[in-house]
């Protein structure tokens, strides 16, 4: 069996993935990734939008070749109708640009690789290398052959339903309320507002939402998440989005160009995401955002400073726990008690009525933020309906 060796080697080449091999790789780290499917990009779950800052913050240049489509804002919109509009500087992270998903991921990839990092696509982990308990590396397929690929650090970058941190001996099982089932067409030949994206809440879309981001011209992403222990049936949420697309008259002159379906996290974030040998980043870490299930962001966050601390790692070629807490603290400082907020927030709207989800949108409008975050949101629900946050108001 051919075995290779490396400081680090990250397994899922999204853009925790690729934004975490980049930054290790600057640092001095002889970094490879590797990628189970044959072109990186593909077959993706998403609705492709981020907002500018959730780029730059992590230093990457935008580029308008991997940008459909630039966005004024957001619209919010209740089961009733009653529509809140929110300009792209007041909006979250998954506002401003909506992107091809397919071209970005290849380009922070590229990024990698120009800053030294090695790639093997269609490279498919198989188990982790333990050695008296502690991860030394991955055994893995590469075309069809066995490879042993030993390094001081494995980074678990494979998506929410991780193998790599589950073989690593770290529980990854979630409950079906914390997992969206999602289905999305590319619609073209359709009627609607190019300059929002917009979000439609409601029991059209139990535990969810619909979602409507422009591509440009008269085309745009139409796609609906329902929560998995909502469906009784297999194919309800292609049901769910049809009957949508049926009942709108913008949407119902369109044709499908593309269609895909998958699944996403929306649970608050592991409760560990490193030990010795073993740090784990993005979708895989659970930071994906519970109430939009938004993540390039919060995953392209996790690479930057998990590639960061790799680099120091490597250096002083000692990738135990102790010394990796500096990723833990870094990410944690800057998105936990938002997600934590976030999700509970999400099983609070479980429960609320069309009525009054008609009700809270109307609040929010009358009552004002000055920065539209979840936060603001609750806070301003909370001046006319403490009832629906009591139970997380400490977050607030």
């Amino acid at each position: 069996m051919k075995t290779l060796k490396y400081d680090i080697v990250v397994v899922g080449a999204g853009p925790a993935g690729s934004m975490t091999a980049r930054n290790a790789a600057k640092g001095g780290a002889n970094v490879l990734m590797i990628e189970k499917r044959q072109e990186i990009g593909s077959s993706l779950r998403c609705a492709e939008g981020i907002s500018h800052k959730g780029i730059e913050k992590v230093g990457l240049k935008i580029d308008r070749k991997w940008v459909s489509t630039e966005v004024s804002g957001a619209k919010i919109v209740s089961p009733g109708g009653k529509v809140l509009k929110i300009d792209e500087k007041n909006a979250g992270n998954e506002v401003g640009m909506v992107l091809e998903r397919h071209l970005f991921d290849k380009f922070v990839a590229m990024e990698a690789a120009r800053a030294g990092a090695d790639i093997m696509v269609k490279t498919s982990a198989l188990d982790v290398i333990k050695e008296n308990g502690v991860v030394k590396g991955v055994k893995a397929i590469s075309y069809g052959e066995p490879v042993r690929i030993e390094a001081g650090c494995v980074v678990s970058a494979d998506g929410y339903e991780s193998q790599v941190a589950r073989w690593a001996g770290i529980e990854t099982v979630q409950k079906p309320s914390d997992i969206t089932s999602c289905f999305q067409y590319r619609l073209t030949n359709i009627k609607h507002e190019q300059d929002f994206c917009e979000f439609i809440i409601g029991s059209i879309a139990p535990g969810g939402y619909v979602w409507i981001f422009p591509k440009g011209g008269d085309t745009a992403n139409v796609g609906i998440g329902v929560l998995l222990s909502k469906l009784k049936k297999p194919g309800e949420v292609k049901m769910y989005l049809d009957k949508f697309i049926k009942s709108d008259s913008r949407l119902n002159c369109g044709q499908p160009v593309e269609a895909i379906a998958g699944a996403v996290s929306v649970s608050p974030p592991l409760d560990k995401t490193i030990m010795d040998g073993l740090m784990i980043v993005g979708d895989a870490a659970r930071v994906i955002d519970p109430i939009t299930g938004g993540g390039i962001a919060n995953g392209l966050c996790t690479g930057m400073h998990a590639g960061n601390v790799l680099a120091k790692c490597a250096q002083a070629k000692d990738f135990t726990e102790s010394v990796m807490q500096e990723y833990e603290d870094l990410w944690r400082a800057e998105m936990e008690n938002r997600l934590w907020r976030n999700w509970m927030a999400k099983e609070k709207f479980l429960t609320l009525s069309d009525e009054t989800l008609d009700s809270v949108i109307n609040t929010i409008g009358e009552v004002g933020v000055e920065k539209v975050t979840v936060h603001n949101l609750l806070l301003a629900i909370k001046e006319r309906h403490p009832e629906l946050v009591k139970e997380f108001e400490d977050l607030l």
